[in-house]
């Protein structure tokens, strides 16, 4: 609702409107409420007799008289990405009779269980994006005759419907190549292809399996528990089968595809994914065991639904090994592609350092015969008479070389020595048609006593 367009009202007109019952507001003003974001959310609501018949109903979000007991369910959409976006939606179809409180513990991030306005409320929220598969959110408000319940996106198996007869009651056949339909009836059985089998191995419980109408709020408790813990194994069945099918392509793939692999940092999204559901599985383990303790205290609440709800965290709890498991997994694979990256670095500085051996004595040959040893000391390029000056140059360098290799190791033995005095040597310099240079050096040689 646009509190901008909102007209002002004396402190009398607010006094009387929040003594007047909800039974006595306009429907005008619920109008509103209802139809401000119509089409964003999908609805469903529900009416159950207790003898285990369900009927569709208006969306009025009354509770139910007796035996009987209504189901609101509100379907928000995977794009929103900011949960007062989401708050919004739920006012629009929620209040009234819902308060502010109510909407927020709804919505809010993060796992709850509470009382909240005389109702129970319980939520399992994980904070990741709302458009990726790992992100999951259920939140309900339970009363004696009424559920409430909050889902991002769709939840296989949460809702009813009237349906016929259903396919897994029906016997399958192997299909043949001249069946064109995908569910063609040949003789006793139903012919069904191989992505459809596929697509019903994805899941732990199809869409049309048996799926008991519930008797009492308990019994639908334990329904909404039940098909957010089947959720979680249908998504974690998925990753694990594409995990298979990633190893039988590793281990028959070539470079190009571990390469590309690494490029997109497969595994590592994988392993954030398996976090995400390890949090939305830890959440659970928080939340669930309270739900079983605060509804073991309400005398509309059957003794066998809290057995079936301590089954459920049971399950919880072997989710969360198995999440563990495959983590373990992704990570020895990752461990696997960086042993082999680091194989073919190592592989190319070994062609690398062979090049080396080839080009490096080359090069240094070049540079030795490219060199100008005019005027350098002790190469005699200035008399003519001396005809190995040329080769005093590396000799002495080697010489020298060799003279300080001595006199470190014997440093290092040691062994004793001694430091002869300093000597002073001028050392002249002659450039054609320059004048001549002279450099002093002074030196001091280590001997051995």
């Amino acid at each position: 609702m646009d509190l901008a367009r909102e007209e002002p009202i004396n402190d009398l007109e607010a006094d009387e409107m929040e003594r007047q019952p909800l039974g006595d507001i306009p429907l005008r003003e619920r109008h509103v409420y209802r139809t401000q974001y119509q089409g964003m959310v999908r609805q469903k609501a529900y009416i159950f007799d207790g003898c285990g018949n369900f009927y569709n109903k208006e969306w009025d979000l009354a509770e139910g008289r007796g035996n009987e007991f209504c189901w609101y369910h509100v379907e928000l959409p995977k794009g929103t990405e900011k949960l007062a976006q989401s708050a919004q939606y739920l006012i629009s179809v929620l209040c009234p009779p819902l308060k502010l409180q109510d909407i927020l513990s709804l919505v809010s991030n993060g796992p709850f269980c509470g009382h909240v306005d005389g109702a129970l409320v319980f939520r399992v929220n994980s904070p990741g994006p709302p458009s990726s598969e790992f992100t999951f959110r259920i939140a309900a408000r339970v009363t004696e005759n009424s559920v409430i319940t909050v889902s991002l996106g769709r939840v296989p198996r949460l809702g009813f419907s009237q349906i016929g007869q259903s396919l897994l009651s029906e016997i399958p056949r192997v299909e043949s190549p001249s069946s064109p339909g995908s569910e063609q009836k040949e003789g006793a059985g139903i012919v069904i292809r191989e992505h459809v089998l596929e697509f019903l191995l994805t899941m732990n419980h199809s869409e049309e399996a048996d799926n008991p109408v519930p008797k009492s709020v308990s019994n639908l408790v334990v329904h909404i528990v039940d098909t957010h813990v089947d959720h979680l194994q249908d998504v974690l069945t998925k990753l694990e089968m594409d995990l298979d099918s990633v190893e039988l392509q590793l281990d028959k793939g070539g470079f190009a595809l571990k390469k590309q692999m690494l490029d997109d940092r497969r595994f590592p999204k994988m392993h954030l994914d398996l976090q995400r559901l390890l949090q939305v599985i830890a959440h659970g383990e928080q939340v669930f065991p309270r739900v079983k303790e605060k509804c073991s205290s309400k005398h509309w609440f059957a003794s066998e639904d809290i057995n079936s709800l301590e089954e459920l965290i049971g399950r919880l709890r072997r989710l969360k090994d198995n999440v563990g498991f495959i983590a373990n997994r992704v990570t020895a694979i990752q461990a696997g592609l960086d042993s082999w990256q680091a194989e073919q670095i190592n592989r190319k500085l070994y062609y690398l350092s062979f090049l080396s051996i080839v080009f490096l004595p080359l090069s240094i040959i070049t540079g030795v015969f490219g060199m100008n040893v005019g005027g350098v000391p002790w190469t005699g390029q200035n008399a003519p008479e001396l005809r190995d000056g040329f080769r005093n140059l590396p000799g002495n360098g080697l010489g020298l070389w060799a003279e300080a290799g001595l006199s470190t190791g014997s440093h290092s033995s040691g062994e004793p020595y001694k430091m002869e005095p300093f000597k002073i040597e001028e050392v002249t310099f002659g450039f054609e048609g320059e004048k001549n240079v002279s450099i002093i050096i002074v030196w001091q040689r280590l001997i051995h006593k």
